[in-house]
């Protein structure tokens, strides 16, 4: 069924909650895939063009599921727009022709919930990170080292990648990152934002430009956005499940359509891809 945007709750933030990404502590769990295809591989691997360390994912740090990976999705949004779907923890990059890049993420704890449409106002690479005075009033051993703010680099919990999200001119305090978790990926685990693992942030940074629309689903909005049918699910990893329906060249062809477009958008922002104040 469409995504109806009619539908969606009015935004919703926790100012103090949401000023700031955080990072969690933690420990991979078990159950993530034992190997991965060739070009899933190549999908994750280090990246050694980048300013700091972007290691390759080690494959006990990813889910089937959350595998980049494009998939059919029904909505009404126009082809650039980018879906969250929180309660399923997913992000979605809509395509043509019913397809949509989908890409596994983290998502806020309860109560530091986010719903509605905002727009990508900024992008920055290798962000820096603040957090907020109730962050390091609550644990201020973990937080108060970092009152003056963390620069951008390996260790920075925001990633490899942000984007700004602004509705109406004003900063929604909300970010779609990178993380230095991988196995948060799938889980609710981060302070109000959208974690992704860095290859997929950079993947998704490269590919829209400023003034694109998100769409972050309510629960009512969630019931009624598009997806993959659960009756024609494939695994992008044998004998793994969980995955959407995947189509396996569509990937590969969409970043060769999209190469050229993608170094014209890269250009085009290149004065917005500057270390940011990930507050």
């Amino acid at each position: 069924m469409p995504l109806r945007l009619s539908s969606l709750p009015a935004l919703v933030l926790a100012a103090s909650a949401l000023g700031a990404c955080s990072a969690t502590l933690g420990a991979p769990e078990p159950g993530a895939v034992a190997s991965l295809p060739p070009d899933v591989q190549r999908r994750y691997a280090a990246i050694t063009d980048e300013p700091y360390a972007v290691p390759a994912i080690d494959p006990q740090d990813i889910k089937a599921r959350n595998v980049r990976q494009v998939v059919d999705y029904d909505t009404t949004e126009p082809p650039g727009t980018i879906l969250v779907d929180p309660y399923n923890r997913f992000l979605y990059l809509v395509l043509e022709g019913g397809k949509a890049l989908r890409y596994g993420v983290g998502v806020g704890k309860a109560g530091f919930e986010f719903a509605g449409t905002a727009t990508v106002a900024r992008k920055a690479a290798w962000p820096s990170w603040t957090p907020t005075p109730d962050m390091i009033r609550r644990e201020p051993d973990r937080y108060g080292p970092w009152a003056g703010g963390m620069k951008g680099g390996a260790r920075n919990p925001l990633g490899a990648r942000a984007l700004y999200l602004f509705k109406d001119g004003k900063d929604t305090l909300y970010r779609i990152h990178g993380t230095t978790e991988p196995w948060s990926i799938g889980e609710a685990v981060s302070s109000g934002c959208i974690r992704m693992l860095n290859q997929d942030v950079i993947d998704l940074h490269r590919r829209v430009p400023t003034g694109s629309k998100v769409v972050v689903l309510g629960p009512r909005a969630v019931a009624s956005a598009g997806r993959s049918d659960p009756a024609t699910t494939e695994s992008i990893v044998p004998g793994s499940s969980g995955a959407g329906r995947v189509d396996r060249t569509g990937l590969d062809a969409l970043t060769r359509q999209l190469t050229t477009g993608t170094r014209r958008t890269a250009s085009g922002v290149a004065d917005e891809s500057e270390v940011g104040d990930g507050r």
